[in-house]
């Protein structure tokens, strides 16, 4: 489809009365015994999540995202008693995640700001108790980024990291629509078990359901397992707030994927399951990164980014397998191991898939792009399967049940 087709999609079109019962609070106590749902062929039946590798075809390929959320949260109290919240976004300077989160001095990151109105231009301090000593973190405002504010960070003890400063000093970003503070089991609870990447500031919920045990069946099962990054922004809670999908800028978003990722996907033997909507997005973003270095071998990693309606430009269609081998061929150029650029992909009813036959994902909010992506990859059929999960008493959004869903052929 076309870009002022999936542009003039209605979001009403996508909304369903989710009642604040059914969003699960808390996670269960044992991971692997949530409710799981599974649509194949267009029937819909039910499981517990450790039945999942059963499900499973031998020789499948299970994509993972093993983002690590951070504590992106810093809460600053001014002399006044105010209290202002730095939410860190993305880093800014170095704007590579990895060194930034190894500064031991100062670096700067996309903020949002909490009581914004009540910071003036005077930096703000908190004294953090660390290892027997007192840190002192420092504040900044600089100038506003793309939608957010950049703030400088900078401290007084340079034997630690900005990784660990945050660690100690910052909370935990749970979603918004829990509409409860964060608590230190959710320190535990809302990372994945393999997750290994930090710079996530909201968990790849899909992934909240494995246990150690359901990874050891998979594998004893013969199913192969790999990871991409893609560091989950905020702008994955924004709703869509505009009448129809053309109105709404999507979030861009770091993704980070291994040579032996891609060699994995191009020559897999059987399904490709890809484990949550991040890992999809990511996947599918592949295919037009592949498209951009077909038509300019030479781009630069900022040029090869994918742009929220790229999907919809019809220029030059390439295979999906071109796309991943032209992925390589670059990598092997620029002697690098790994693709690291940026992704604003919006995968809205239209869309056609390249390589996932299957994702797995918990239930999401009425008309998000999530769900859209949902209604993008099983069609009008997403809403039987929430009509189910509402009447058998599934648990919604993160913390809830998870589903096993197969791509609706075109």
């Amino acid at each position: 489809m076309k870009k002022e087709d999936i542009g003039a999609l209605q979001i009403t079109q996508f909304n369903y009365i989710l009642p604040d019962e059914k969003i699960a609070k808390y996670p269960l106590p044992q991971r692997n015994s949530s409710k799981l749902l599974q649509y194949h062929n267009a029937a819909i039946t039910a499981y517990q999540f450790n039945e999942l590798p059963a499900l499973l075809p031998q020789e499948s390929l299970l994509l993972f995202n093993n983002t690590r959320v951070i504590h992106a949260r810093l809460l600053f109290r001014k002399e006044t008693g105010a209290q202002i919240e730095v939410f860190c976004l993305s880093p800014h300077e170095p704007a590579d995640y990895a060194v930034n989160f190894q500064q031991r001095q100062q670096c700067a990151w996309n903020c949002m700001i909490g009581n914004a109105k009540r910071w003036k231009e005077e930096p703000l301090n908190m004294e953090i108790p660390y290892e027997g000593t007192i840190i002192t973190l420092q504040a900044e405002k600089l100038n506003t980024g793309r939608g957010e504010q950049v703030v400088r960070f900078s401290w007084d003890n340079d034997s630690v990291t900005f990784s660990e400063l945050l660690e100690h000093a910052g909370k935990l970003p749970i979603p918004p629509y829990l509409n409860r503070p964060s608590e230190e089991k959710d320190d535990e609870t809302y990372q994945t078990v393999y997750s290994r990447v930090e710079g996530s500031v909201a968990a790849p919920t899909a992934g909240l359901h494995f246990t150690p045990s359901v990874m050891e069946q998979l594998h004893e099962k013969g199913i192969d397992t790999t990871e991409v990054t893609l560091h989950v922004g905020a702008g994955t809670f924004l709703p869509v707030k505009s009448d129809t999908i053309a109105g709404h800028v999507m979030h861009t978003e770091f993704i980070s994927v291994s040579r032996n990722t891609i060699e994995q996907i191009l020559h897999r033997k059987s399904n490709l399951i890809v484990v949550g909507t991040t890992s999809l997005r990511t996947v599918e973003s592949l295919y037009y990164v592949g498209k951009k270095l077909q038509l300019n071998p030479n781009a630069t990693t900022l040029e090869i980014g994918v742009k929220q309606w790229d999907p919809y430009e019809e220029t030059n269609p390439i295979s999906p397998a071109q796309a991943l081998q032209n992925i390589l061929d670059y990598l092997s150029k620029h002697q690098l191991e790994r693709l690291t650029t940026e992704t604003q992909i919006i995968i809205a009813p239209g869309y056609q898939f390249h390589y996932a036959d299957a994702i797995i994902t918990n239930f999401h909010q009425p008309q998000s792009t999530l769900l859209l992506l949902i209604a993008a990859f099983v069609g009008d059929d997403w809403q039987r399967i929430y009509q189910y999960a509402l009447a058998h008493n599934f648990r919604f959004l993160s913390y809830g049940d998870s589903s096993l869903l197969w791509k609706k052929p075109y």
